[in-house]
C-alpha cells in the first residue's frame, strides 16, 4: 500500500462518522483532499451536507466536485471537523500548518463539536518537532516578532533554524494576508508551554500547535486503519 493508498483509507474510516445533514468543517492537505473525493461522491447519490472549508485552496476542490459550502459566518457552528496533521502523538497534539491553512483550520476545529484528524502512520510520533511548526505572523514588525519568537524558544530550551517561507520569487502569504516562519526546533517536550508563550506574542497571529482538540485520530497503514482516542 503505497502513500496516496494509506490517505484514502483513513479518508474512508472518517467518512463513516459523518452523516447526512451535517453541519461538516473541511480541512487543507493532501490527505483532507482524499477526503473531500470520497465526499462528494456520497453527495452526487443524494448524501446532504454543508460544509465549511478551511481554505481557498479546499474551497475550490469542493466547488469542482459539487460539495456544498456555506461559510463559518453562516454555520458558525459545526457538527465535525474531517482534518489532517503534519505530525500527531498519543495525546492527540498536532501540529498543522504545512499547507499554510492553520489560522483557518483552527477556528474552524474550534468552533466544531468535534474534531476527528485523518492521516498515514508516518505521521504518528512519541514526541512532536520533528516537522518544523508553522507560526503564522504578521507581515508588520516582522523582525520584532521574529526576534520574540527566538527569545520564548531561549527559555524553554529550544533551538533551531527560524525559516520565512518562500513561494516563488516571494515570501509566501496565507489567505488571510500573513506569513509564516516555519521554526525547526526539534523534540518539544513541553508543546503546551511553547503554545502559551507564542500566543502571547503579539506579531505571533497563530501557530501550528493544535492542543485538545481533536476527539480522534484515524492513522492508516500497510494493515488498515486504526483509531487513536486521546491519552491524556
Amino acid at each position: 500500500m503505497d502513500a496516496r493508498e494509506m490517505k484514502i483509507k483513513a479518508a474512508e474510516a472518517a467518512l463513516t462518522h459523518v452523516e447526512s445533514g451535517m453541519r461538516l468543517g473541511i480541512g487543507t492537505g493532501s490527505t483532507a483532499e482524499e477526503f473531500v473525493r470520497l465526499l462528494a461522491e456520497k453527495v452526487a447519490g443524494g448524501f446532504k451536507v454543508e460544509g465549511v472549508p478551511t481554505s481557498e485552496r479546499t474551497a475550490r476542490l469542493c466547488v469542482e466536485l459539487g460539495v456544498p459550502l456555506k461559510s463559518l459566518d453562516e454555520l458558525p457552528a459545526l457538527d465535525l471537523t474531517i482534518d489532517g496533521a503534519d505530525e500527531v502523538d498519543g495525546a492527540l497534539r498536532l501540529i498543522k500548518g504545512g499547507g499554510g491553512a492553520l489560522l483557518r483550520e483552527k477556528i474552524v476545529a474550534a468552533a466544531s463539536q468535534r474534531m476527528i484528524v485523518i492521516a498515514d502512520e508516518s505521521k504518528l510520533v512519541d514526541t512532536l518537532g520533528a516537522y518544523a511548526l508553522p507560526i503564522e505572523v504578521n507581515p508588520f514588525g516582522l523582525v520584532s516578532t521574529r526576534m520574540a519568537i527566538e527569545k520564548v524558544a531561549a527559555r524553554l530550551g529550544l533551538s533551531g533554524e527560524l525559516s520565512l517561507r518562500q513561494s516563488g520569487d516571494g515570501e509566501f502569504t496565507t489567505d488571510g494576508g500573513h506569513h509564516i516562519i516555519d521554526a525547526s526546533f526539534g523534540r518539544i517536550p513541553d508543546a503546551e508551554a511553547l503554545s502559551s508563550e507564542l500566543n502571547s506574542i503579539p506579531g505571533v497571529v497563530e501557530h501550528g500547535l493544535f492542543i485538545n482538540m481533536a476527539a480522534l485520530a484515524i492513522i492508516a497503514g500497510p494493515a488498515g486503519a486504526r483509531t487513536l482516542q486521546a491519552n491524556r
